[in-house]
């Protein structure tokens, strides 16, 4: 971020779903200074002279720049504050429209000020708010007209009420037409990342995206000085199953092992699938003997699945291999490894059991 907009919008962090609130707070915290500015500069006009404006009027700019700056400030780095400040803002600048409108009599441009409204409205408020802000300054101006010291001709104030009324409808067809498609968009691009990041199979993570997982929680770990373990998962005699029952068999076993595995960690855990039927299981703040209990449980609970493909059930069992970090500078690989090495054991032993490498032989790996 750079100094500008440091010291335009404080210190602000939005999630990626929050792009468009994001846009509405920044554009916000950028119109109330530059709103500020400009009724200084016509201020400055009517103090040098250039600028013959009611001393009434000179009054309210004042206040409204004062408000503005505060509103601003009250604002920034606080976006939880957005419609707390848009909304009193907004009724701020009606009331200075309002008042050029009646002091400044001789300035028959005075009434642009009710156009410019419209646009930021519709953005900074929505579709409701433009709409009504939009018949308040039309109902306004048709029943107020005749009140000011110069009122507009009839046929001024027809062009102008149609004008207005055309600028409001534009803006709110615009804007929902707008907004409808940024939110497609949004739900577009997140169902990219997604198929992009996850197994289109069973939903897991795919092996990229859950690696590049793993390599940040390492780092969270490492930071903290916290343990963590790993779990390899791989079904046994998985090409049996596809040769004998066929693939979608196969596929049938892929899904109900997937849906249990996240049935049974955390929420804090990772799940991928890095292989045809191998499974990789990231356990965070794990330690040895709370990995082995898990993997003891998701080895029993694989096993009592029972996947009905329509002529039996399918007995499926699964060799579990674990792992912990030995060392702070482990990477996921290394340890991916020791895991891989403590499933193939549990292969030789027999199979559907739970193998973990223990420390002096991660030390001669």
């Amino acid at each position: 971020m750079s100094v500008l907009e440091h010291m335009l919008f404080g210190s602000v962090h939005f999630a990626d779903a929050k792009e468009f609130r994001a846009f509405q707070f920044k554009l916000l915290c950028i119109v109330l200074p530059v709103g500020a500015l400009t009724t200084v500069l016509l201020l400055l006009g009517v103090a040098s002279g250039a600028n013959l404006i009611d001393a009434r009027h000179v009054i309210s700019m004042s206040v409204f720049t004062t408000l503005s700056v505060v509103l601003w400030l009250l604002l920034r780095g606080q976006p939880q504050r957005f419609l707390r400040v848009a909304w009193p803002y907004e009724i701020l600048c009606l009331l200075e429209y309002v008042s050029a409108l009646y002091f400044v009599s001789e300035d028959e441009m005075r009434v642009i000020w009710f156009f410019t409204n419209i646009p930021g409205v519709y953005i900074l408020l929505g579709q409701r708010a433009g709409l009504a802000i939009t018949v308040l300054s039309v109902v306004g101006l048709a029943l107020g007209n005749g009140l000011l010291p110069r009122p507009y001709s009839s046929n001024g104030m027809a062009t102008l009420l149609a004008a207005l009324a055309y600028v409001g409808a534009f803006f709110h067809v615009y804007g929902a037409r707008s907004l409808s498609y940024f939110f497609r968009m949004r739900e577009s691009n997140g169902q990219l990342r997604h198929m992009a990041s996850h197994d289109p199979l069973t939903g897991l993570l795919n092996a990229r995206a859950y690696y590049a997982a793993c390599d940040q929680m390492i780092h969270l770990a490492t930071r903290n000085r916290t343990p963590y373990a790993v779990l390899f998962v791989d079904l046994d005699h998985f090409k049996r199953i596809n040769d004998t029952h066929g693939h979608e068999a196969g596929d049938l076993v892929l899904k109900c092992v997937a849906a249990r595995l996240m049935e049974t960690v955390r929420q804090s855990d990772a799940v991928g699938r890095v292989g045809g039927e191998e499974f990789s299981v990231f356990l965070p703040n794990t330690d040895l003997a709370g990995a082995l209990r898990l993997a003891e449980s998701l080895r029993l609970g694989i096993e009592a699945l029972m996947p009905d493909i329509g002529s039996q059930r399918l007995r499926i069992t699964a060799s579990i291999g674990v792992a912990r970090n030995q060392h702070s500078e482990q990477s996921m690989a290394e340890i991916q490894r020791l895991a891989d090495q403590a499933m193939y054991d549990a292969k030789q032993r027999g199979r559907n059991r739970v193998s973990a490498v223990e420390l002096d032989q991660a030390a001669m790996v």
